[in-house]
């Protein structure tokens, strides 16, 4: 423990009744900080990404907060994570960036964002890009959660950050288990995350093997719609949001883990599916999960195409020997990610 830091706030913009991977990330480093003995607590502003007409307000509204002191009590650090919450002053202000605004950044330009080629958007994405880059030169240091996330800071911004990477929440109860009869897609129903892809991939997967979706969010109804396109309507079963337990149970007991989102930034599912044993087939333009996923060693990383991704989970199903294999390598790298020295970073 870092004898100088006693009291540290960890900010987070939140939106309301949406829980991904963003704020299981922040809970899971806050209980990482109580139990190396620190006063942790939570400062978070309620967030919206549209109107765009707002994100300025939203990040001006941050900005007002001077987190130094509470209760006439200095507080002896600040972790920024995610847009806009980096905008808050403090002396000694930590970045660790979960994802920026990502529809004015990455994904600018694609089906993904709401930004268009319009006077007024091009205006706003270039002011938001110039605030992001003042603010994170504020920082004592900056840190991302993936080498895909330093890549854009240095991109977009011209931001040096060091990847720290973190065990997910569920670390300590994941487990190998029996390779049963389904593939699983774990993530909130967002396009992004493109469980359609994976529901449309089903079609090139011969039966029996069912395709289990866990999470809910807008897209249910189109990721329900293309289960019913493609066919496979009778074999994907949407599971919605189950309890931590039920999910362990779900990851043990598949056969493979369908992970297939738009350039993630990290992607708990990854991590999940190797401490469970399970190989992960992901998409070449995925991101931050080929961190961690490589082709033929612990999985299969094919082009974003729904045969290609059916055809590499037929092959695990045709073959559950090589299916335990690649599990067995994708845990064995998983293990090795701890929060010891993602702690020692971030308060040293």
């Amino acid at each position: 423990m870092n004898d100088d830091i006693r009291r540290i706030v960890v900010a987070d913009a939140q939106v309301p009744f949406v829980e991904g991977g963003a704020e299981l990330h922040v809970r899971a480093l806050i209980e990482q900080l109580g139990r190396r003995g620190y006063e942790v607590e939570k400062v978070a502003i309620p967030f919206r990404p549209q109107p765009r007409s707002e994100l300025l307000a939203q990040a001006a509204a941050w900005r007002l907060l001077d987190l130094s002191t509470s209760n006439a009590q200095p507080i002896d650090l600040l972790i920024a994570t995610r847009f806009p919450s980096y905008f808050a002053r403090h002396p000694r202000k930590v970045a660790w960036i979960i994802h920026q605004h990502r529809a004015a950044y990455e994904l600018c330009g694609t089906p993904y964002s709401d930004f268009e080629h319009a006077e007024a958007d091009v205006g706003l994405r270039r002011r938001l890009l110039e605030l992001d880059r003042r603010v994170l030169v504020e920082c004592r240091r900056v840190f991302t959660n993936a080498q895909n996330t330093a890549r854009r800071l240095e991109r977009f911004n011209g931001v040096a950050a060091q990847p720290l990477y973190h065990p997910p929440p569920l670390a300590d109860r994941l487990h190998p288990g029996e390779h049963g009869g389904y593939a699983l897609v774990v993530g909130r129903l967002e396009t992004v995350k493109r469980a359609d892809l994976a529901i449309r991939a089903m079609r090139h997967v011969p039966p029996p093997l069912r395709l289990i979706v866990v999470g809910d969010g807008s897209q249910r109804r189109l990721a329900e719609q293309a289960a019913a396109d493609a066919e496979v309507a009778d074999r994907v079963v949407f599971a919605g949001s189950p309890s931590g337990e039920e999910l362990v149970a779900l990851y043990a007991g598949a056969l493979a883990v369908i992970y297939v989102p738009f350039d993630e930034d990290y992607g708990y599912v990854t991590l999940e599916a190797f401490l469970s044993g399970k190989p992960v087939v992901t998409a070449t333009d995925s991101g931050g999960t080929l961190e961690f996923v490589c082709d033929g060693e612990n999985g299969f990383v094919c082009p974003p195409d729904p045969q290609a991704i059916g055809l590499a989970v037929a092959r695990l199903a045709a073959d559950p020997v090589l299916a335990r294999q690649l599990g067995a390598r994708g845990r064995g790298r998983a293990v090795q990610v701890t929060w010891d020295g993602v702690v020692e970073q971030l308060v040293g």
